[in-house]
């Protein structure tokens, strides 16, 4: 027997049936018309929001990374909730804008922006994050042959990483924003071309669970955006502090205390330094926001023995959650919570089981030998954490299964 990570909080039974949002599970699935179904709890992402902001230092804002969960209906209630937007391509700046953020509030990072996006993004007004000095020269021959002054900013690597983070995106060699001690000359560059500068955008890691890393990398960070605005002789208008804080996702996983990160922050930023007094920070997060509101729910097909070990076949599976098969930036797979959504709290069998997927491949495992209670053809498998990076960073065209249906509720 596998232990599996911890079920978010969230959620409760009723009967023996799974409620998300106050929802029977069943019913759920009855409203959509089918499974494989994600089903997004509006209520959660409100909640964490409002701890957020509880918090943290006033004067920080709040982005939502659309990469995490681009869901339209999603979009459209975060856009009233947070403060912004960071996407990460022309496709995610598309939805940003049909969400009705104001393109004031939109950042545009990423690396390998095409012309056509890098045009869109001018031309909509929204910030451009620039990843390398090859890109900064497309933005500006781009703007002006429009014959508009461009929105860009600086996306440093740091001399630092996030330690602990699950993905590292600063320190060392990466294909993620300029090096720290080219960024200031860049900015210089951009500024000298006419563009409107707007600061910089510092990108450390994802997925940190350690308060106390946290801090170290965000007081790290307004030490280098100090550093490089000095030497550059401008005050940013903003400085993206990027995110990290991550969710618990397996046996061990701990949840992450926010509370004395907000006041480590707020003492810094009280603290800066003089070329930062005039600038705006903002803190830019997605799993943390949403990646707790979701399950996925998808019903068994099959419960079949194969040398001695009972394998519980689904009709979902790894081409809508990736992540939780182990495929998606794990390198050993572990158990994500999961649960028998009408057979909520009761005990489990004596014999584990194996949660698999209805594709040819042996990666298609949403279960490795967990404890549930015994489970029968029609029954409903509920996966947690499914409220990021699930349906939109999964192969879903992988072998021709229909796409998973959505719901968003609360």
């Amino acid at each position: 027997m596998k232990p599996m990570g911890p079920i978010p909080p969230f959620f409760t039974g009723e009967g023996g049936m799974l409620l998300i949002g106050g929802c029977g599970a069943a019913s759920l699935v009855e409203e959509a018309g089918d499974t494989p179904l994600f089903v997004y709890d509006m209520g959660v992402v409100q909640r964490q929001v409002q701890d957020w902001r509880d918090a943290m230092p006033s004067m920080l804002s709040l982005h939502y990374a659309v990469k995490a969960n681009p869901y339209p209906p999603l979009l459209q209630r975060m856009a009233g909730m947070v403060d912004g937007f960071d996407v990460a391509s022309g496709g995610e700046l598309g939805r940003a804008l049909e969400a009705g953020m104001d393109p004031a509030h939109v950042s545009f990072a990423g690396p390998g922006k095409r012309d056509d996006e890098l045009i869109a993004a001018i031309d909509s007004g929204v910030t451009i994050n620039l990843e390398s000095e090859g890109e900064a020269r497309r933005a500006i021959t781009i703007a002006r042959q429009r014959g508009r002054t461009p929105r860009l900013a600086v996306r440093v690597n740091p001399d630092f990483d996030l330690k602990g983070s699950g993905m590292r995106m600063g320190g060392g060699a990466k294909p993620f924003g300029v090096d720290a001690d080219r960024a200031a000359a860049l900015a210089r560059w951009l500024i000298d071309a006419g563009a409107d500068w707007r600061g910089w955008h510092i990108f450390a890691g994802s997925q940190a669970l350690d308060a106390a890393a946290l801090i170290e990398t965000q007081a790290a960070t307004l030490a280098l955006a100090a550093r490089l605005s000095d030497a550059v002789g401008a005050t940013p208008p903003l400085v993206n502090l990027g995110g990290g804080f991550g969710i618990p996702h397996f046996p061990g996983d701990v949840r992450l205390d926010i509370r004395p990160i907000g006041e480590a922050l707020a003492r810094v930023l009280e603290a800066r330094a003089d070329i930062l007094a005039g600038s705006a920070f903002a803190m830019e997060l997605g799993r943390w926001l949403v990646g707790e509101c979701g399950v996925y729910l998808t019903r068994v097909v099959d419960v079949k023995v194969s040398q001695g070990e009972t394998f519980v076949v689904v009709d979902g599976g790894l081409h809508h959650q990736l992540a939780a098969s182990g495929n998606f930036g794990t390198v050993v797979r572990r158990n994500y919570p999961i649960a028998v959504a009408n057979r909520y709290g009761e005990s489990p069998a004596e014999q584990p089981v194996t949660v698999v997927g209805c594709l040819c491949t042996p990666m298609d495992k949403l279960g490795d030998k967990v404890a549930l209670p015994t489970v029968e053809e029609g029954d409903l498998i509920a996966l947690f954490l499914a409220g990021a990076y699930g349906a939109s960073a999964s192969p879903a065209a992988f072998l021709g299964h229909p796409n998973p249906l959505e719901l968003l509720i609360g």
